[in-house]
C-alpha cells in the first residue's frame, strides 16, 4: 500500500478516536464513503430470517460494527487498512445524533430551503459543530432526545436536504474520500451537537398513521411479522416486507395481513406505492 495511503488511514484513526473521545461511535470508512470492512455474510445464501447486525461476532456490520472503545476502534482500522476515513453513528447515546445534511449537487440550494422551513415553522438552529463536505455541502450536528428515534430520510423535508438518523452515520471532519476531505467549519469543531429544537424534531418524525390493528385471524404471527417490519432501518425496509409479505402469503394470512404490513412499511418511510408493490411482488412470488 502505498505511503500516502498508510498516512491517510493513521490520520483516519486519530481523528476517529479523538471523536470516540466525545462519546461518538465510529467505524472505519473507505475512499467512497462507505463502510471500509465488507460484510462477511456477502456470499451467504438468502437469511431465513432478520439479517445479522453483528449478533455472529465478526466485523463487516457497517454502522451496527461503531464503537467507542479505544482498543476496537483501532482493531477495526487494523483489519482495514485501506480506510481513509471514518464515519460517525447517528442515534445512539449519549448524543443521540441527528445529522442534517445540505446538500449541493441537486442543484437546490439547500441552506435557503433550511432557512424558509424555519422562518415558517419558527425555529432557529442553534450553534453546533458543521462539518465542510468536499462538494461544497454541510454537515449540521444535532442531539435528539433519548427517547425519540429519528429515520433516515432524502429530500423528505425539502429538495437537497437529507436526514441521517437511527441506523445511518455522518462521515467525520478529517476524512478522505475521492472528492476530497472533509473539514470542520472555523470555530465549530469544539462544540457539542446543540439540542435539536422541537418544531424541526416534528418535521423529522413520520407523520402520524392510521391506526390498523392487526386482524384477529393472524394471531401472534401476525404482529411478529409487523413488528419485523417496523424494526426496519434505512437500507434494508424493502428486504424486511417482502420477507415479511412472502411468510404471511405462504402462511394464508398474505391478504388480511396486508394492509397493516404496508401501514409498518410506510411508517419506516416506505411510500404507499412502493410498499403495495413489494407486498405485490411477494404475492406472485409465492403463487397467490
Amino acid at each position: 500500500m502505498a505511503t500516502t495511503d498508510r498516512q491517510a488511514t493513521t490520520l483516519a484513526l486519530a481523528h476517529a478516536l479523538s471523536a470516540a473521545e466525545r462519546g461518538l461511535a465510529v467505524i472505519p470508512l473507505s475512499r467512497t464513503k462507505l463502510p471500509a470492512l465488507r460484510s462477511p455474510h456477502r456470499d451467504d445464501p438468502q437469511p431465513a430470517g432478520p439479517p445479522c447486525r453483528g449478533e455472529c461476532g465478526r466485523w463487516g456490520h457497517g454502522v451496527h460494527d461503531a464503537s467507542t472503545d479505544p482498543s476496537r476502534i483501532r482493531a477495526l482500522f487494523a483489519a482495514a487498512p485501506r480506510a481513509t476515513g471514518y464515519g460517525i453513528a447517528c442515534g445512539l447515546p449519549p448524543h443521540h445524533l441527528i445529522g442534517v445534511d445540505l446538500d449541493t449537487k441537486t442543484g437546490t440550494d439547500a441552506t435557503a430551503a433550511l432557512r424558509e422551513l424555519a422562518l415558517r415553522h419558527l425555529f432557529t438552529i442553534p450553534a453546533t459543530v458543521v462539518v465542510l463536505t468536499p462538494s461544497g455541502g454541510r454537515h449540521l450536528w444535532l442531539s435528539g432526545p433519548p427517547d425519540v428515534v429519528v429515520p433516515n430520510s432524502a429530500g423528505r423535508l425539502a429538495p437537497g436536504i437529507d436526514i441521517r438518523g437511527a441506523g445511518g452515520y455522518l462521515v467525520g471532519p478529517g476524512s478522505r474520500t475521492d472528492h476530497g476531505t472533509y473539514t470542520a467549519a472555523p470555530g465549530t469543531a469544539h462544540l457539542p451537537p446543540a439540542a435539536c429544537p422541537p418544531a424541526l424534531l416534528r418535521l423529522l418524525l413520520p407523520p402520524p398513521r392510521a391506526h390498523h390493528p392487526t386482524p384477529a385471524s393472524t394471531g401472534g404471527h401476525g404482529q411478529a411479522l409487523v413488528q419485523f417490519v417496523l424494526a426496519a432501518h434505512e437500507g434494508q425496509r424493502n428486504t424486511r416486507l417482502f420477507w415479511a409479505a412472502c411468510r404471511a402469503y405462504e402462511d394464508g394470512t398474505g391478504p388480511a395481513l396486508a394492509d397493516s404490513l404496508a401501514d409498518a412499511a410506510r411508517a419506516t418511510g416506505l411510500s404507499e406505492r412502493e410498499a403495495r408493490a413489494t407486498i405485490a411482488s411477494a404475492a406472485r412470488m409465492t403463487g397467490h
